[in-house]
């Protein structure tokens, strides 16, 4: 039996590979800072600190994979400095931790797998950004190269890397599909901004099947856009998941760009960016997504 570390275990991505992972007969070990707290049976729990860097060893020494979904909600908080200073230090003291053990402790581990974001690109209305494009300048861009650059260094000891630079996911429990269904629950398809800012988008199933194809597919390593074969703007994605979710009985309201400011504050550049990814580069491995368009994953969703 192969054993599978997870950094994040009990984040959304975390919490549905780890039911996967198990479904195919993997033992995984979920890292965590309060491991007597795991009240799940069919998976081991081992402490690790980020902030102290201290990690259970005999977990690093059990693996034959570590999956790296840590880092701080980008989008739980209002960006303030030190919240800035939290999501950035979250994802690469994570990273620098994974590093240091698989260094200094005796391991098997054959490859590490790790999360990144589309947010390592800038913004470009007519190009889909590919995995060869060069980072932008903002927060997010500096943040997600740091962080890749962090766990990149798991290379130089002879281990394979594979990063996902991964779009919005969309699920029912949880991230922000979340919260773009709230007003609807009141008839209410709201639009962000203008609406035509593209949203790089993914299907929980689909990510979950990356990781696991990560794992399983021993050629695969190197860094990949997880993202859609189908990018849709803001507004599609609003109205196909209002027209699945509701039939006709919405009504479509736009919260201005000024107003997401205000409320937002420099988090709403996040919001208001339009990005395309491409995902040639992991279909031409052969993986083929689940739910390639918006109204195929929308139905998925919301039509159980």
């Amino acid at each position: 039996m192969e054993t599978v570390i997870i950094t994040g275990g009990t984040g959304l991505v975390g919490t549905a590979l780890t039911q996967l992972l198990l479904e195919r007969g993997y033992k995984v070990i979920i890292l965590s800072r309060r491991p007597e707290a795991g009240s799940n049976k069919a998976v081991t729990y081992a402490h690790w600190n980020v902030d102290t860097q201290t990690i259970d060893k005999e977990a690093v020494q059990q693996a034959d994979y570590i999956v790296h979904l840590a880092g701080a909600n980008v989008g739980e908080k209002r960006w303030t400095a030190a919240r800035k200073e939290e999501i950035a230090g979250s994802r690469t003291k994570s990273s620098e931790l994974i590093f240091t053990a698989l260094q200094s402790t005796p391991n098997k581990v054959r490859k590490v797998i790790s999360a990144s974001a589309t947010g390592y690109y800038g913004e470009y209305k007519d190009h889909a950004f590919t995995e060869t494009d060069p980072p932008y300048t903002d927060f997010l861009a500096t943040t997600t190269l740091a962080w890749e650059q962090s766990i990149s260094k798991v290379t130089s000891l002879n281990k394979k890397l594979v990063i996902f630079r991964t779009g919005i996911i969309l699920s029912r429990d949880g991230g922000a599909l979340k919260e773009f269904y709230k007003p609807l629950r009141f008839g209410f398809a709201t639009i962000l901004g203008s609406g035509e800012q593209y949203v790089p988008w993914i299907h929980i199933h689909d990510i979950v099947r990356l990781y696991f194809n990560a794992i399983v597919n021993d050629k695969l390593e190197g860094v990949y856009n997880a993202v859609s074969p189908n990018p849709v703007n803001n507004r599609e994605l609003v109205l196909s998941m209002a027209r699945i979710a509701k039939g006709r009985s919405f009504m479509t309201t736009y919260v201005p760009a000024f107003a997401l400011k205000m409320a937002m504050g420099e988090m709403s550049v996040e919001v208001l960016k339009s990005v395309q990814a491409s995902s040639a580069k992991i279909q031409q491995t052969g993986f083929l997504f689940s739910y390639p368009t918006i109204n195929e994953a929308m139905e998925q969703l919301f039509s159980r």
